[in-house]
């Protein structure tokens, strides 16, 4: 959810239309959670994405569930430290990273979600990595979660040229 409600924030520090929906649902019991984000230079009519340009994945119920609803040509991004078994899908463009890995080697597993965000925003340019860093700090009180998480966003993003 933080991934998603950070692509918002990111969007209108850059003074983009944004909307950002989460989705709770029973899936606060252990399912597949997610949120959409919608980023444009134009109004949006709709909060609801059904073809997105762009997804992250980091399980495999998550996969599952939105393999088949990227758009073509689109980009999905997979946490290949949990998403073991991830076939290629004709005109999207799968990165697959080690992102829980990445994040146990950083100190702390929590932040494998920010370094997803960092690898998208630098493949996909929705907006930048400068605005991720410096809308983060409104989410990071803490001074210790704030230098990991931004350590997080840098590594992503090292990750994808």
């Amino acid at each position: 959810m933080l991934l998603g409600k950070m692509l918002a924030a990111c969007a209108m520090e850059e003074n983009k239309h944004n909307t950002w929906m989460p989705s709770y649902g029973a899936e606060v019991r252990g399912g597949t959670a997610y949120s959409m984000a919608i980023i444009s230079d134009e109004p949006i009519a709709s909060p609801v994405v059904t073809s997105p340009d762009a997804a992250i994945v980091m399980n495999e119920p998550s996969f599952r569930k939105f393999r088949g609803k990227i758009k073509k040509g689109g980009f999905l991004f997979i946490n290949s430290s949990i998403v073991r078994s991830a076939p290629p899908i004709k005109n999207v463009n799968m990165i697959k990273l080690p992102f829980t890995d990445i994040a146990l080697g950083l100190g702390n597993v929590k932040v494998a979600n920010m370094v997803a965000l960092g690898a998208c925003i630098k493949k996909t340019n929705i907006v930048s990595v400068r605005t991720a860093l410096k809308v983060l700090q409104g989410f990071m009180k803490d001074k210790k979660l704030l230098v990991l998480n931004k350590l997080a966003i840098l590594k992503g993003a090292s990750l994808v040229k």
